[in-house]
């Protein structure tokens, strides 16, 4: 039987005009656009979006009917009374606790050692972009919240002056220019919020003062200083690479920004977070007195405070993974994954070294637009600007005006489904993903085709060879080239993937479509992304490196 030809959406439908449409004319549209995604809704599983939301729109349809906005910062209200800062915060409090970290309490006396944070505009692009700027101003010297002033400058005084981290005059000239460190599997945001905020990466510093072949051939690398840190096979970063570049620049004075990943954006890999902090605390930070340097902050009286901060910042990007790993680790120490001993990385602020982390809410636990969470140590918080009088909360975030929509969806996930309940929802869906690359694996013997399937244990993300355009049209598949005669696409067994839906029927698709896996242009293999051709002086090329990425 000849399959339906699925819908697709045209943009002539759906031009406007300065009449508008009429209300017949105005369903219509809107109800192919239904049928067109409710199809694709129903067969997703190549990007790590939860779709699961079908209870979302039972319970909150009533609250698209009214503006919500969180401007300003979260722990204060505005003068905007349409807001849901209640729900916010209690989103953060879970967060928190589920993360390590004391929640945040204004009236608490430890308040400046608990946890700040914010429900993000966008998804994780603007957690990474705000802990990248929370890093750099933090180890540049800039005003803080906890010690408000007008300049900072570094105190250079004879403790200081004296440590290995500051003993030279070149040395004392780089304490204030960060240097970025973060893998070829990191998420283009990465680089891309490090060249908006102008922190230059270690290739690029490298390669500009540091360009002596026996300078980047003691870390390790033969052609000059790489855009990223290099990857292991499963796509987590190479610590030994890390620990040695990262002791180079300490050892030129550089503070040091480190971003580590938490479900990458391929192959769904984890950074091993608790050894990258030991390793570096033993071999690096201890080594060149980075715990604590003072700092001068001059205040409006004209007094300078001293100010105690660390010469390293380490952000956790767990856009994908900083949401259920949690819940995860309990599942495997509960023995709900099988016999299989494969440890869940420790990643969060029990980890002393670490300063920030995101995650992204329409991955986990699932949102009908993008959203996430940005949290840091409260002492670590910069210092906002000046609060603006008519909404009476200072803007301690970085959108400014804040849906107040995502609190509220994030809560009603968090309430509607126990912690219980969200471990055995990851556990289940880590055993399909599993589950699903065997079945791959048996699929290739089958067709006596190599199918290149890949999978890293613990992880959502399932790799195989690229079939024809159709099937990754269908099934909304990303792919990337790893070559230039073979494109890898992936799926990701998100909690709305079951066995016998979506992932069923790609799986027929796969092995009865004579055409699946042909090459010519008559069968169909998609072509590889289209990637984006950057000028040479934007350099961007060089700032994004080999992983361009999704989500």
């Amino acid at each position: 039987m000849t399959e339906q030809k699925p819908p697709e959406l045209d943009d002539k439908s759906f031009e406007l005009t300065p009449k508008g449409l009429s209300d017949e004319e105005r369903r219509a549209r809107l109800g192919k656009l239904k049928n067109y995604l409710d199809y694709y809704q129903e067969r997703f599983l190549g990007y790590q979006v939860n779709q699961d939301l079908h209870a979302i729109r039972e319970d909150l349809s009533h609250f698209l009917g009214v503006h919500t906005n969180n401007i300003g910062d979260p722990y204060v209200d505005s003068n905007l009374a349409t807001h849901t800062k209640p729900l916010e915060k209690a989103v953060l409090k879970r967060y928190a606790e589920l993360w390590g970290i004391s929640p945040y309490d204004r009236s608490s006396e430890k308040a400046w050692k608990s946890a700040w944070g914010y429900v993000l505009s966008m998804g994780s692009s603007e957690g990474n972009v705000y802990g990248l700027l929370n890093a750099r101003d933090y180890l540049s010297g800039k005003i803080l919240l906890a010690n408000p002033g007008d300049d900072p400058g570094l105190l250079m005084s004879q403790a200081a002056a004296s440590a290995p981290y500051l003993d030279t005059p070149a040395k004392r000239a780089n304490a204030l220019q960060p240097v970025a460190f973060f893998s070829q599997d990191s998420h283009y945001s990465v680089a891309k919020a490090a060249h908006t905020l102008a922190i230059p990466t270690f290739g690029e510093v490298g390669n500009k003062y540091y360009s002596g072949s026996h300078e980047y051939q003691t870390c390790g690398y033969q052609d000059g200083w790489p855009a990223e840190i290099p990857s292991n096979a499963d796509g987590s970063i190479n610590i030994d690479r890390l620990v040695t570049t990262v002791d180079f620049f300490a050892r030129k004075g550089h503070p040091v920004l480190v971003v580590c990943n938490l479900g990458t954006t391929f192959k769904g890999a984890y950074d091993n977070v608790g050894q990258i902090a030991k390793r570096l605390q033993k071999e690096v930070f201890d080594r060149y007195s980075m715990g604590e340097r003072e700092f001068a902050v001059n205040t409006k009286g004209g007094t300078p405070i001293k100010d105690k901060r660390r010469a390293f910042w380490i952000h956790v990007d767990g856009a994908l993974g900083a949401s259920y790993l949690p819940y995860l680790k309990k599942a495997h120490d509960a023995g709900m994954l099988g016999d299989e001993k494969v440890d869940i990385p420790d990643f969060d602020f029990r980890i002393k070294q670490v300063s920030s982390i995101v995650t992204s809410g329409h991955k986990y636990p699932g949102s009908p637009w993008a959203c996430g969470i940005y949290m840091t140590r409260r002492e670590f918080e910069i210092q906002p600007p000046p609060m603006a009088a008519y909404v009476a909360s200072p803007d301690t975030t970085f959108a400014g005006s804040r849906n107040g929509f995502s609190p509220i969806v994030l809560w009603n996930q968090l309430a509607r489904y126990s912690e219980e309940e969200q471990v055995r929802r990851i556990a289940a869906s880590v055993k399909l993903a599993r589950q699903t690359y065997l079945k791959l694996k048996d699929l290739g013997k089958r067709l006596d085709k190599d199918l290149r399937p890949g999978y890293t244990p613990e992880t959502l993300s399932v790799q195989f060879l690229q079939p024809n355009e159709r099937i990754v049209r269908k099934y909304s598949l990303a792919s990337v080239p790893i070559d230039e005669t073979t494109t890898l696409c992936h799926l990701f067994v998100m909690p709305h993937v079951t066995e016998d839906g979506a992932l069923k029927s790609l799986l027929e698709d796969l092995e009865t479509d004579p055409a699946a896996f042909k090459q010519d242009g008559a069968g169909g293999q998609a072509a590889p992304p289209v990637e984006y051709q950057a000028s040479e002086t934007a350099d961007w090329q060089a700032l994004l490196g080999t992983n361009r990425g999704f989500m």
